[in-house]
C-alpha cells in the first residue's frame, strides 16, 4: 500500500513539475518574444497599403468623366540602437496609377528611396553619422500632349540619385532627426541613352553621370503616438532635403520635401494626404504657352489624397 502511495505520489509529483517547467518555459519565451527587440537593440516593421478611388458617370448633365486609380505603398524599416551606437535603415516603394474613361492607364506615383545612415554618439543627443540614401523610380515616365501622343520624360535609373555624406545627427527623441553634412557628393544617374545624348537631367552631353560635392541637411519627423485626444488617431511624416552644390551656383538649394499624413479611421482602413515637392535648377520643365514651348527649372509637385487600407507588420 505504502508503494503504492509513493508511486501515486512520485506520478503526480513528476506531472506538476513538468506542468510548472512548461509554463515556465512557455512564459520564457513570451518574454524573450516581447524583449527581443530591445535585448538586441533592433526595432523593426513595415507597412503596406492600397488606395483606390473610383468615378462612374451616365447621362451626366454637368460633364465630366469617370476614372478609376489605384495608389500603393510598401515601406520597411530596420532601427539599431544600442549603447553609443545607431544605424537606421528604411526601404520606400510607392506606385500609383490612373485610367480615365477609354484612355490608357497612366502612372500617377512611381519612386524608390532606399537609406541608411549610421551613428555613433558624440555627446549627448549629438551623434557623428555617415549616411546613404538611394532615390530612382521603376518604370517610364510619360508627358502626354493635347493630340493624344506622348513623349518619355523618364525611366527606370534615368534619373537615379546617390547621396553619401559625413556629418553631424541630432536626434532629441525618438521621432525627430536633423542630419548636418558639410561634406557631401551626389551622383545623378542617367541610365538611358535618350536622355544622356542630349544633357537631360544636368549631366554632359554623352555622360551617363553628374558628380557634385557640397553641403547637405536632412530633416525627418515621424509621429503616430500622439497623446491629444483630437490627434490620437492622427499620424504624421515629413522629410525634407536640401543640397547645395560648392562647385557651382551654391545659392541654388535643391529641395526635395515628402509629407505624409494619414488619419485612422479603424484597424484596417485610413485617409491619406502624400504630398511631394521638388526643386532642382538642374531639371528643365517643357510647358507650353500661347503656342510656344518653353523649358527651363520649374517648381514640382504632386499630392496624392485617398482612402485605403494598410497592414502594418
Amino acid at each position: 500500500m505504502r508503494t503504492k502511495f509513493t508511486f501515486i505520489a512520485t506520478l503526480v509529483l513528476c506531472i506538476f513539475s513538468s506542468s510548472a517547467i512548461s509554463q515556465v518555459t512557455e512564459a520564457e519565451k513570451v518574454l524573450l518574444k516581447q524583449n527581443a527587440d530591445s535585448l538586441s537593440g533592433w526595432k523593426t516593421g513595415g507597412i503596406a497599403g492600397v488606395n483606390v478611388a473610383q468615378t462612374a458617370l451616365a447621362n451626366w448633365a454637368a460633364g465630366g468623366e469617370g476614372s478609376f486609380a489605384v495608389n500603393g505603398v510598401f515601406s520597411l524599416f530596420a532601427n539599431y540602437k544600442k549603447g553609443n551606437l545607431s544605424w537606421d535603415n528604411s526601404f520606400d516603394l510607392g506606385y500609383g496609377v490612373l485610367k480615365q474613361e477609354d484612355s490608357e492607364f497612366r502612372k500617377t506615383d512611381d519612386k524608390i528611396d532606399i537609406l541608411s545612415k549610421f551613428g555613433r554618439k558624440a555627446y549627448n543627443n549629438l551623434y557623428y553619422a555617415g549616411l546613404f540614401n538611394f532615390k530612382s523610380q521603376m518604370t517610364q515616365g510619360y508627358n502626354y500632349n493635347a493630340d493624344g501622343t506622348k513623349d518619355v520624360i523618364s525611366n527606370a535609373f534615368a534619373p537615379a540619385y546617390i547621396i553619401a555624406a559625413i556629418g553631424i545627427d541630432y536626434k532629441p527623441n525618438d521621432y525627430f532627426s536633423m542630419f548636418a553634412a558639410p561634406i557631401t557628393g551626389k551622383m545623378t544617374i542617367v541610365n538611358d541613352e535618350r536622355f544622356y545624348s542630349v544633357g537631360a537631367f544636368g549631366v554632359e552631353e554623352g555622360e551617363k553621370t553628374l558628380n557634385e560635392f557640397g553641403g547637405y541637411v536632412r530633416f525627418i519627423f515621424s509621429k503616430g503616438d500622439f497623446t491629444q485626444d483630437f490627434l490620437k488617431n492622427i499620424s504624421i511624416t515629413s522629410k525634407l532635403d536640401l543640397f547645395s552644390n560648392y562647385l557651382e551656383k551654391p545659392q541654388n538649394i535643391v529641395v526635395n520635401w515628402e509629407n505624409i499624413v494619414a488619419f485612422k479611421v479603424n484597424k484596417y482602413m485610413n485617409i491619406n494626404l502624400n504630398t511631394h515637392l521638388i526643386y532642382d535648377d538642374k531639371i528643365d520643365i517643357a510647358k507650353e504657352v500661347d503656342g510656344v514651348v518653353e523649358s527651363f527649372p520649374r517648381v514640382q509637385f504632386k499630392e496624392i489624397f485617398g482612402l485605403g487600407v494598410s497592414f502594418k507588420f
